[in-house]
């Protein structure tokens, strides 16, 4: 490794040759046999698929082809995902599945990477429950796994890689996009906010911004070959250009500079560094989407003090409102978690009384979920999962009111989509999204798929809408 001026962990030059190396080592031993295939099964967020589509690339370099299934395949790994315990639950449901496969094909190499292998306690039940898992390696050790299956081709020991780290970027490793239209690009990787609910700090590391230049040359990259969509990934991305001096509002105005007919979105957004700045950047930027994702988690200030996040409703309630005076065509959405440790009905109905008030598009709702290693999860939890239960589908029950109103107001609107592919709605149709990432289904030939078309909305759903293109 080296470390670059602003403190942030750059892996070396040295190292990532060494890493090529490896490549075509893994390359030459494939080519001597029948082509191998891979299996990579990404859980969880957007930042995993990323990460996926870099080990997808770095396995296509060592000449994989990729399955769908697990069946049949020489090499199946599990990008795994640590914020909710369900999704832990598939993880070791699946390894268990393929004890099977390994049975009929001992050669198979089973790889586990992600944000549960950066967990303690879940290396130990991997080494003790799956011992037909050959591979283990953790969230800063992705750009190794040339050398990891290296070693497993020639060496065929078990291997578990989980350095404990603040972080590390890697430049330079190749992507292996699973869209043509839309591209993901990381801005920044960890963060540093340690809400008492979140296990991700934990297991992603501290917070780390990559360089302007080689985001803006991933997006040109990307937009050359075709991308219509960027979505600019971090865990926090208001956060970003802190170590080097420069702000998220100066990349997106950098990014919008850039030529081309395409569309930019981000996620996720934190509140607490949500600026006045940042809303008049976006308000001026036309490739920037008219949509903010500002995960609340909760009404109540006293609860979003017990989590940990830095703001009270009233500085949320004052960000609303400069989006809604200097972007009136937004859309805002919102994440809220029902059930945390110590929340009370009263609580939960300052949450429901916000939803009331700022009147969100969707929300992306959660009961509560336990996270060993966090704060939250040691604190006192008497509400009964009956009753976490019954306030959840109260809260839908209003959301979905409150959506459906906001949807039926985009009736008789235009707007620039761009086109995806197959409707939502009917399969005869063809979908897209808003600027406000609102899914709209509109009628035309599949030659539309890829363009942007101006789309007259003529009938809304709870969750969609429907219209007409009256341009292209």
């Amino acid at each position: 490794m080296m470390n670059s001026d602003n403190g942030t962990a750059i892996v070396s030059d040295e190292e990532m040759e060494k890493q090529r190396g490896f490549m075509r080592g893994v390359y030459e031993i494939n080519a001597k046999r029948e082509p191998p295939v891979a299996h990579v099964h990404t859980f969880g967020c957007q930042q995993n698929v990323s990460d996926g589509e870099k080990l997808k690339g770095m396995l296509a370099e060592m000449g994989y082809g990729f399955s769908e299934s697990p069946e049949g395949a020489d090499l199946v790994i599990f990008n795994t995902c640590a914020v909710r315990e369900n999704a832990e639950d598939r993880v070791y449901g699946n390894l268990g599945a393929l004890k099977h496969e390994k049975a009929k094909n001992p050669d198979l190499i089973i790889g586990v990477c992600g944000c549960m292998t950066q967990q303690e306690h879940v290396v130990k039940k991997i080494k003790r429950s799956f011992p037909h898992v050959d591979l283990v390696f953790g969230t800063h050790a992705l750009h190794t796994l040339p050398e990891l299956i290296y070693k497993q081709l020639t060496e065929r020991k078990r291997t578990f890689f989980t350095p404990d780290s603040d972080g590390v970027i890697a430049e330079g490793l190749p992507i292996r996009r699973e869209s043509v239209l839309k591209a993901s690009v990381p801005i920044m990787y960890g963060c540093n906010n340690f809400c008492s609910y979140c296990i991700v700090p934990y297991v992603r590391g501290r917070e780390r911004s990559r360089g302007t230049a080689q985001i803006v040359s991933e997006v040109r990259d990307a937009v050359k070959n075709g991308a219509r969509e960027i979505l600019l990934l971090g865990q926090n991305v208001n956060s970003y250009g802190k170590e080097h001096g420069t702000s998220f509002s100066e990349l997106l105005r950098t990014l919008n500079a850039i030529d081309g007919e395409f569309r930019i979105c981000y996620m996720s957004s934190h509140p607490k560094d949500f600026t006045k700045e940042l809303v008049d950047t976006i308000a001026e930027c036309e490739k920037v989407t008219r949509h903010f994702h500002l995960p609340v988690q909760s009404g109540s200030s006293r609860i979003l003090e017990l989590m940990n996040r830095h703001y009270d409703r009233e500085k949320y309630l004052d960000i609303v409102r400069y989006i809604r005076e200097k972007v009136p065509d937004a859309a805002l959405t919102s994440d809220i978690i029902v059930g945390f440790p110590g929340e009370t009905y009263e609580d939960f109905q300052e949450t429901v009384s916000l939803i009331e008030e700022v009147k969100f598009d969707s929300l992306y709702t959660f009961i509560y979920s336990p996270r060993k290693g966090t704060k939250a999860a040691e604190m006192d939890n008497p509400v009964s999962a009956e009753e976490k239960g019954r306030w959840f589908r109260e809260l839908l029950e209003v959301q979905g009111r409150v959506g459906r109103d906001i949807y039926e107001k985009y009736v008789g609107q235009t707007f620039r989509v761009l086109c995806e592919g197959e409707g939502r709605t009917n399969s005869s149709l063809l979908t897209g999204k808003t600027p406000q990432d609102v899914i709209v289904d509109f009628d035309g030939g599949r030659e539309l798929i890829g363009q942007f078309v101006d789309v007259k909305i003529e009938k809304a759903y709870q969750w969609a809408l429907v219209g007409v293109v009256v341009s292209s």
